[in-house]
């Protein structure tokens, strides 16, 4: 009790995982990062590594965090309609604000590698959320109000774009496999909040909260 912890949020597509992590984090008390993290690292792509780590102090301990938290959050699912392109520098860029957060609070932060980014860290607690196909069809067409095939189609190419980048940036790991996380949890199963409530009596016996 009393260091700081982080909770990393992996999810399917339409599965739920960005709310439970964000209402996690609300119950909390603390941030959720995900868009975010990936915004503040663009703005900083164009900045060589050194001064990224080093020169420039707006990216060092809690300025980077408030940096983080004036960015905007974005409740809605995201789909990856494209295929996955790798850009080295900005995961690279990413990977140490993740770093960072880890370091300097305790946080949710949902996808972008993060468990494994974080592995060597004894204060991370990972979670895949995932649901069978019918589920997650189901919440896409509420939430994005389109039809099934569009939905089918978004699920898929979302899915695939996440799996590739999980493998790409891991060195060939899957993003699927239950040995990566703490806990693998179905949102269909055991439902949103309960999923919620689940991962928090997991800290708990943690001695994190």
């Amino acid at each position: 009790m009393g260091k700081n912890y982080v909770v990393t949020i992996a999810r399917g597509f339409g599965s739920g995982g960005k709310e439970i992590a964000s209402t996690l984090a609300k119950e909390l008390g603390i941030h959720c990062y995900e868009n975010r993290i990936l915004t503040l690292a663009s703005e900083y792509s164009g900045y060589d590594r050194a001064r990224f780590l080093g020169a420039d102090e707006r990216l060092q301990g809690n300025k980077l965090v408030n940096a983080l938290r004036s960015l905007p959050r974005t409740l809605n699912p995201k789909p990856h309609a494209e295929g996955f392109v790798s850009d080295q520098q900005l995961f690279q860029y990413q990977a140490e604000i993740i770093k960072n957060l880890a370091e300097t609070e305790s946080c949710v932060i949902v996808g972008k590698c993060a468990d494994h980014i974080l592995k060597g860290y004894d204060n991370v607690y990972s979670f895949y959320i995932e649901a069978p196909r019918a589920f997650c069809l189901k919440r896409i067409m509420k939430k994005m109000d389109i039809g099934e095939a569009e939905a089918n189609q978004l699920i898929s190419k979302t899915d695939k774009y996440r799996a590739d980048y999980y493998k790409y940036y891991t060195g060939g790991n899957y993003w699927t496999n239950p040995v990566n996380y703490d806990m693998t949890l179905n949102s269909d199963k055991i439902g949103i909040e309960d999923c919620v409530k689940t991962i928090k009596q997991y800290l708990e016996l943690k001695n994190c909260i």
